[in-house]
């Protein structure tokens, strides 16, 4: 999709009202074009996925952990520093039932029926969680009378955020708070689209996802997920019609041969780093600056990807990994937009728009970086 195409989807999503009334309850329409009848607010939820916790405190920053009656437990899992956060201002997160490790495979109906919530929350195309296309699942739950609503941060993101943000606001009651935080998400969204219309040129760029995971090169993602991102922020993805799904694997040749102009690295490493991390990039809570881009110097340093014109003219660049997840997106894609058209955002401050994030919708501090350049100290 052409970026004002997608513009145009974007603004189509946040004004749509996906919901009607009757019998005393409430009618939503899903992400995934479901019709779920609920009543609402919903005092009790399970988590499909748990890094949804996050979302959730964008609409209630008092205690959003009261809310989950259970959830998986990829939060805990593959986001610890976070976690821990909100387990310091949250200690009682400890004591959430986890309903599976990360997958739908292991996620376990009995106990999500067991703790009686009044919705489940699950992903579009959840790759650490129950999802839309579980069918027997969803028919277990149905039969249990637990409404399912999707949403989407991962799919699609820059499209169904408004949308799956209006459902959330919807579902617990808190529709001024999601109201609120959309203001805040469209504007700065739209500071890059609107500036973007009058630079037509757009520098190939290579995303390198979950850096350190895996030895072969390399690991990548098309038009889904932060793909999506790497076109709003006026870049054009070199891999965007040879990635078919969320995420797939290029071979090195292609990379030598097709020579991107920006490299972006994906972060998985968490601070302080382990024996496990020391190839990962290091972003996210808690990581120093320092060491964020000293890990990507390292990650540099790595046949083939030290080939890349845009590694040895200095345009490497590293985002955390789980942007790709979150309404917290926003500030991600503004640092993009530096990163492709350094002269034509030079006034912008995505570290800015990411303080407010926290100070405005997280009940947690901001410490730590989630971008680095090769340059930063």
């Amino acid at each position: 999709m052409k970026r004002f195409g997608l513009v145009a989807a974007f603004l189509l999503a946040l004004c749509s009202a996906p919901v009607t009334k009757a019998d005393g309850m409430v009618t939503v329409t899903d992400v995934a074009g479901r019709e779920v009848q609920l009543r609402v607010p919903a005092r009790k939820v399970i988590l499909g996925e748990g890094r949804f916790l996050p979302t959730l405190a964008i609409l209630e920053q008092t205690n959003p952990v009261a809310l989950v009656a259970a959830m998986m437990a990829d939060f805990r899992r593959f986001d610890p520093a976070t976690y821990a956060k909100y387990k310091t201002r949250f200690p009682e997160i400890a004591d959430v039932a986890e309903i599976g490790a990360a997958g739908a495979a292991s996620f376990s109906s009995e106990q999500a029926i067991g703790v009686q919530p009044d919705v489940a929350i699950f992903g579009l195309g959840s790759g650490h969680g129950p999802g839309a296309r579980d069918k027997e699942i969803l028919a277990r739950l149905d039969a249990a009378g637990i409404p399912v609503v999707v949403v989407d941060f991962r799919r699609d993101p820059l499209v169904n955020t408004p949308r799956s943000m209006r459902l959330l606001g919807k579902i617990l009651g808190r529709e001024n708070e999601a109201q609120a935080f959309l203001e805040f998400y469209e504007a700065n969204m739209n500071v890059v689209a609107e500036r973007l219309k009058s630079e037509p040129a757009k520098p190939r760029v290579f995303m390198e996802i979950r850096v350190g995971l895996r030895d072969q090169c390399c690991e990548t993602t098309g038009r889904h997920m932060m793909g999506r991102f790497i076109d709003w922020a006026g870049g054009d993805n070199i891999v965007a019609e040879k990635i078919p799904g969320t995420h797939g694997v290029v071979n090195a040749e292609y990379l030598i041969s097709e020579q991107p102009d920006v490299y972006i690295a994906t972060a998985i490493g968490n601070y302080p780093p382990g024996d496990a991390d020391s190839g990962r990039v290091i972003l996210g809570a808690g990581a120093p600056a320092g060491a964020a881009a000293t890990s990507l110097r390292r990650a540099v340093q790595r046949p083939i990807v030290s080939e890349l014109r845009a590694v040895t003219s200095g345009r490497a660049y590293a985002v955390w990994h789980h942007f790709y997840n979150t309404p917290m997106h926003v500030a991600a894609v503004q640092a993009m937009a530096k990163w492709f058209h350094p002269n034509l955002f030079a006034d912008i401050d995505p570290e800015a728009t990411l303080a407010e994030y926290y100070a405005r919708f997280q009940p947690v501090p901001l410490d730590g970086v989630y971008w680095t350049g090769m340059d930063a100290e």
